[in-house]
């Protein structure tokens, strides 16, 4: 047999020294981990029986003083997203991948949807380009109520009003691809159609914005990865007054027509501008306790 090749030995003898050492530092951060995770889940334990003895009480320092709670199990969230999980092989890359993937999804459905509804409204006066066009909306809010209650599973913050208003959206768009041709039909269509443009124009502008502000706030360590670009986090004075300009629109177009039509529109700007309203008087809520 040949000899083995010069430095093989020492090489081998440096490969076990590291993996020796890979083990220790392994075995180090094991403990540190679980020293970590019985910590967090023992003060998370103190937290909850504070919070429940806090509710028997009700002052402005109580309440201040449940907000301090509240603050502290985010914090206690945020520590356990970098800790293991007891979840088999289950790769949490899988997680934030879906995230991506859901937010490409609105992103480029939305895109599809301005082009396809500019047509329908100047190019295309259609009732089978008209229906395609209600048929994507349909598609394409029942997938965003399927994907969030699988994204709200998964950690993300979602309010309870925007997967009911999608659900609402989808019922609407229903209506509307069922809709016989006719008179009525072609008086509402013009409107809608305009409507569905703005709206996807806007999504298009809030989606760029909140996801600026959305990285900004990851790297600074104040939002947790699987946050959306939707929620109370975002500066929206550059965005909230354009919305507010689209809510009487979808008020008014509850008021034009049918009952069957008019009140899921109704309901979707009264959701939509209260939802929206106290988000912002929230956001100005948290200004002011930061600033006392």
């Amino acid at each position: 047999l040949p000899p083995p090749p010069e430095g093989t030995r020492g090489g081998s003898q440096g490969t076990r020294e590291t993996h020796r050492l890979y083990k220790q530092k392994l075995e180090e951060l094991t403990k540190l981990q679980d020293g970590i995770s019985s910590s967090i889940s023992r003060q998370k334990r103190q937290l909850k029986e504070l919070s429940l003895a806090l509710k028997k009480y009700k002052s402005p320092a109580i309440q201040e003083l449940q907000g301090m709670v509240k603050d502290r199990q985010g914090v206690f969230f945020e520590m356990e997203a970098y800790l293991p999980k007891k979840n088999g092989n289950y790769n949490i890359t899988l997680l934030f991948a879906y995230k991506d993937e859901y937010e490409k999804f609105k992103l480029y459905l939305t895109i599809i949807l301005l082009i396809i509804s500019f047509t329908c409204r100047f190019l295309l006066n259609s009732r089978v380009t008209d229906a395609v066009f209600n048929f994507l909306l349909v598609w394409y809010y029942c997938t965003l109520t399927i994907r969030e209650s699988i994204l709200i599973n998964n950690g993300s913050k979602i309010k309870g009003w925007w997967v009911f208003h999608h659900y609402i959206s989808t019922f609407l768009s229903g209506v509307m691809l069922t809709w016989p041709d006719g008179l009525m039909y072609h008086k509402f269509r013009n409107q809608f159609l305009t409507f569905s443009m703005y709206q996807s124009f806007v999504q298009f502008l809030q989606y760029y914005y909140q996801s600026g502000c959305l990285y900004r706030l990851r790297a600074l360590g104040e939002r947790h990865n699987m946050d959306l670009t939707v929620g109370k986090w975002v500066k929206l004075v550059h965005v909230h007054n354009v919305y507010y300009f689209c809510y009487p629109f979808v008020f008014f177009l509850g008021w034009f027509f049918v009952l069957m039509c008019g009140l899921p529109f109704f309901i979707l700007f009264a959701g939509n501008f209260f939802t929206t309203l106290r988000v912002v008087h929230q956001k100005f809520q948290d200004k002011a306790q930061k600033a006392e």
